[in-house]
């Protein structure tokens, strides 16, 4: 990323000060200047030039003797950006103007003839397009990383009984395993939507120029080529107006965070003494001011809530674009900082989930005592009974009334004596008690997507597969 230099006042003239009989106000300067954030851009910004030049050249639009100028300028001046040596000027307002007015001041007129065949709007189009094209590449990345993470510590508890919930409640037993493999869907699914975003993302916008697309024989074809896009805009106006391709990547984001968020809820509710399921290394917990004894789950909380952070600021650019007439507006400025921080937000967060997972210890006597004292396996009697015939309603209702009778004697249904199982229907036998354990039940949902610890171990070799 690109490191912002000191952003001074200057007295420069703005680009466009022959139209006006007064200067822009100092407090408007501020408001409107937006080089404090899109500084970022600046590499991306000279990557686009540096192909535009190119093509000019190639065009005869401009002399291959300015070409070589202007390419040993901008080569010059992203050495001084890297280096944190340039200078961002708030009067030239955005990352654009400021590096081409340090373009003409090194080489003169040069520099004055790259913006030709192209405007602010095109160009700021292709500098994010190129920059959240790099931004998906990366968050692609990291989400391996954390599906890798989540296979190494599912693999480790392939067998390992925990109780499965719905509304909370202790529903049936599934492998932690399991439980880990849920999620490592999800972010398949999340990678997939930023592939696919990614696929819109890389269009071409330059040779829009402003709205109307430009008098002089571009070839815009070449200048996508070289920036590796897959295609051009077809249409000018849509191609400076629309940042939906933003949209798409922060609605990615927020899905892919909402999963964390979940994630969260259940790293932070499974390491409080009441579950003792697991317990998170104490590089990623804090402690109390007052409470010596405290462990806080801080970096789950902060997921949790980063993710409100991040689904705000997909209302915010679908609210920025909900009103504007074609083609580019000023409120279009407002886009970059919602997606810059979405995209700081998320990469961060992928790069600490998968560190912290490869952390976690297991209790797994805790785990196993949970799923035991839930009736977890209640579902099974009731598959036992109609698998001797009886049907599935009536099934339901029998083993209703046995775990009544359970919870009345403060037992569960493996502990009850087999002639009180056999009160509530004759069809029971003392092959029951194969389907009332635990063990029994995992094994017994042996189908591709169960939780079987044979299923678990081949949905974590299509896993390793799917990672290379």
């Amino acid at each position: 990323m690109t490191e912002k230099s000191n952003i001074l006042n200057s007295t420069s003239s703005k680009t466009w000060s022959g139209r006006f009989n007064e200067p822009v106000a100092e407090l408007v300067k501020q408001y409107t200047a937006s080089v404090g954030f899109d500084y970022r851009l600046a590499e991306y910004d000279i990557q686009g030039s540096l192909a535009h030049a190119s093509m000019l050249g190639a065009q005869g639009i401009i002399s291959q003797e300015d070409v070589a100028r202007i390419e040993q300028g901008l080569e010059e001046i992203l050495e001084e950006i890297r280096k944190g040596e340039f200078t961002w000027l708030l009067d030239l307002e955005d990352v654009h103007l400021n590096i081409e007015k340090r373009l003409t001041d090194k080489i003169g007129d040069a520099g004055k003839r790259l913006h030709t065949g192209r405007s602010r709007n095109d160009q700021v189009a292709t500098d994010i397009r190129l920059w959240l094209r790099a931004m998906v590449d990366d968050a692609v990345g990291r989400i391996r990383k954390l599906q890798q993470s989540l296979v190494d510590l599912a693999e480790q508890h392939a067998d390992t009984v925990m109780p499965g919930f719905t509304h909370l409640q202790v529903a049936q037993p599934v492998t932690f395993g399991h439980h880990l493999l849920a999620y490592f869907e999800m972010l398949q699914r999340d990678a997939e939507r930023f592939i696919d975003a990614r696929k819109r993302i890389n269009r071409l916008p330059l040779g829009a120029a402003a709205l109307a697309g430009t008098s002089y024989p571009i070839d815009r074809e070449r200048v996508a080529r070289e920036l590796g896009f897959d295609a051009v805009c077809e249409n000018s106006l849509d191609a400076v107006s629309d940042r939906d391709f933003a949209i798409e990547f922060t609605a990615a984001a927020s899905l892919l965070m909402t999963h964390l968020s979940r994630l969260s809820e259940e790293l932070i509710l499974w390491s409080s003494p009441r579950f003792g399921f697991i317990d998170i290394a104490d590089r990623f917990c804090t402690g109390s001011s007052i409470m010596p004894q405290k462990k806080n789950p801080d970096v789950p909380e902060l997921v949790r809530g980063k993710t409100g952070r991040v689904n705000g600021h997909l209302v915010a650019l679908l609210t920025l674009m909900k009103s504007q007439p074609l083609a580019y507006n000023k409120d279009n400025q407002e886009d970059k900082e919602p997606l810059f921080d979405t995209v700081d937000t998320l990469l961060v967060t992928l790069e600490i989930y998968a560190d912290m997972l490869r952390g976690i210890k297991v209790d797994k006597d805790a785990m196993r005592l949970a799923a035991a004292e839930g009736f977890a396996t209640a579902t099974d009697l009731a598959d036992y009974l109609v698998k001797k015939g009886m049907p599935f309603r009536d099934a339901h209702e029998v083993v209703a009334l046995a775990v009544r009778h359970a919870v009345e004697q403060k037992c569960d249904l493996a502990d009850l004596p087999l002639p009180q199982l056999q009160v509530f229907s004759n069809q029971i036998a003392e092959d029951v008690y194969e389907v009332l354990t635990l063990e029994g039940s995992l094994a017994s949902r042996n189908h591709r997507g169960g939780t079987a610890p044979a299923q678990v171990r081949e949905a974590l070799k299509r896993a390793r597969a799917l990672l290379g």
